[in-house]
């Protein structure tokens, strides 16, 4: 029998063209789909034949991410060599070059003046500072300025965008350091659970809400929580006085206004005000009235579906998510949120209520004390981790009750906790109930985010839970492509798993060691804490080189 180093099976590095691949967003593979409701832009993951057995290359001279909060506002040029935005956006303050690195001023094409003051403007309009909001999602976020400014109000924002034209928007949003997840509103709903978010906005994101019988409000009804809001700014907002700049007519501009507030209020919501170029709307804390107008309201009627978490691959339904069942009108459906930040450790709602099977008080509280000395131990063990600010993207593949997140929440960092689609209960609702982000995703498939996402991730029984569902080495690739170059992982699962994974690990030339359980060595479950090198393309040219590296 050979030796153990003579069966490793070695990965090759995949050719350069590939430093930016998207598996399941394929620019080309997207051209064979309907390009009604965007649905080429939506997720179309390669066939079992198409997927790549190598390791995707980072660009050459790709260096360490600035650390945060500097890395808010620059971005190395050789880790996102794109100029297109700068020339595209030059006069909306988006992004600007500058020597080697890329400048983020804070603008946006409807704030100008830049983020900050377009977020202070919202501020005057509803509270941001009393721990009520603390989940947001951004849908058409651009390079995402607006969750990056959020979050020195302690604001998590999910920020997402397709992969379009607008060239690495989401790359950039998270070279910076900012949640963000390639994806689009189209056919099929976003990958994240009911009454998810505290607040959604849209700012000149080009959905048309309106139409298709309000398809796309109707989903962002689904994912706010009750009494959650929806800012809306651009076209049709404030049409009066900016119509002419906006090259439409006023009476094309006030019927899609006209479009929208129906829609609006046939979901039940109240439009809190307009004020300049900022609509806010808020959605009711339960549907006592709601139900009663469907009378009024012809449509949408309340879906009859029964789950309305289900958000994998699940079709768009021109149907209101009914609320749970209250007593009485001053009652929040499904249990009121506690502020920020009280939320984290607070039991949450859907665990008070039972929907959970088997996910008591006790075990909540139980798992949140878990993780704490887990993450002590962790720190340990990885010195990285244990470096205030060397790590600044972090991702949980399997997070169960979000503990892991949650025992890290005075670093700065953020954590994308992943629920996997098969995990045995569904709780990514409670991880949003705490406070937290995250979304669903198989491990079976790529994740809709670019190569070198993340700076560590964390797999807790990822492969125990896919076992005979893929191979360990499609997973543990998928891994290597969205870790960034000397980012590190730990890994917990069974020994002979880990042994099999470790060998996997070898093969794509990680530095990785298995260690005992902090229970000590007695127990089955093991640690594998691994290391990714550090390497890049090779310079075709000193040209190229020269391009990359403007200021050498």
């Amino acid at each position: 029998m050979p030796p153990a180093a003579a069966r490793v099976k070695h990965f090759p590095s995949c050719d350069t063209k590939f430093s930016e691949y998207t598996p399941c967003e394929d620019a080309e593979r997207s051209l064979k789909f309907d390009r009604e409701m965007l649905v080429y832009r939506e997720r179309h993951c390669p066939e079992d034949d198409d997927v790549l057995s190598c390791r995707i290359p980072a660009p050459f001279g790709y260096k360490t991410p600035f650390r945060w909060p500097e890395s808010r506002d620059s971005v190395w040029y050789a880790n996102v060599p794109h100029k297109h935005l700068t020339v595209e956006k030059a006069g909306q303050n988006w992004v600007r070059f500058e020597g080697d690195r890329f400048k983020f001023p804070g603008g946006g094409t409807m704030f100008p003046r830049g983020a900050n003051s377009y977020i202070d403007d919202i501020g005057k309009l509803i509270n941001l500072r009393d721990g009520s909001i603390r989940t947001a999602i951004d849908t058409g976020c651009g390079v995402a300025s607006w969750g990056a400014y959020l979050l020195s109000r302690n604001i998590l924002t999910v920020s997402f965008a397709p992969r379009d034209t607008h060239e690495a928007q989401v790359q950039f949003a998270l070279e910076r350091g900012v949640p963000a997840l390639i994806g689009v509103l189209a056919s099929i709903r976003l990958p994240y659970p009911s009454r998810a978010f505290d607040m959604a906005h849209c700012s000149r994101c080009l959905i048309p809400w309106g139409k298709n019988d309000g398809l796309y409000l109707i989903e962002v009804d689904r994912i706010l929580r009750p009494g959650g809001y929806w800012i809306f700014s651009g076209p049709p907002i404030n049409w009066e006085s900016r119509w002419k700049g906006w090259d439409r007519t006023p009476k094309d501009l006030e019927a899609e206004q006209n479009e929208i507030e129906s829609v609006a209020r046939s979901l039940c919501w109240k439009k809190l005000v307009q004020k300049d170029d900022i609509a806010i709307w808020q959605k009711p804390t339960n549907h006592i009235h709601c139900k009663l107008n469907r009378k009024v309201f012809k449509k949408p009627q309340l879906c009859q579906s029964p789950n309305p978490d289900k958000a994998w691959y699940t079709k768009l339904e021109k149907c209101l998510t009914p609320l749970p069942e209250v007593e009485n009108l001053k009652e929040t459906a499904g249990g009121q949120l506690a502020k920020w930040p009280v939320r984290l450790n607070a039991i949450p709602p859907r665990i008070i209520s039972g929907s959970l099977e088997g996910v008591t008080n006790e075990t909540f509280s139980k798992d949140s004390e878990l993780w704490k000395t887990r993450i002590l131990h962790y720190k340990s063990l990885d010195y990285q981790l244990a470096e205030r600010g060397r790590y600044r993207n972090l991702l949980d593949m399997n997070s169960y009750l979000g503990g892991f997140a949650a025992a890290l929440v005075d670093d700065p960092v953020w954590v994308m906790n992943v629920v996997p689609v098969e995990a045995q209960i569904d709780t990514l609702g409670v991880v949003y109930q705490r406070g937290l982000i995250g979304t669903y995703q198989n491990w079976c498939e790529a994740m809709s985010t670019y190569p070198r996402t993340y700076d560590f991730i964390h797999a807790d029984s990822i492969f125990s839970l896919y076992k005979d569902r893929c191979e360990v080495e499609d997973i543990v690739l998928e891994m290597d492509r969205i870790l960034r170059p000397q980012g590190s992982v730990i890994i917990r699962d069974d020994v002979d798993v880990l042994l099999n994974v470790k060998n996997i690990l070898d093969g794509v030339e990680w530095e990785s060691r298995l260690v005992d359980h902090e229970d000590g060595p007695l127990v089955r479950q093991k640690l594998l804490i691994a290391t990714k090198q550090y390497w890049t393309s090779p310079a075709v040219n000193e040209q190229e080189q020269q391009a990359l590296n403007p200021t050498s």
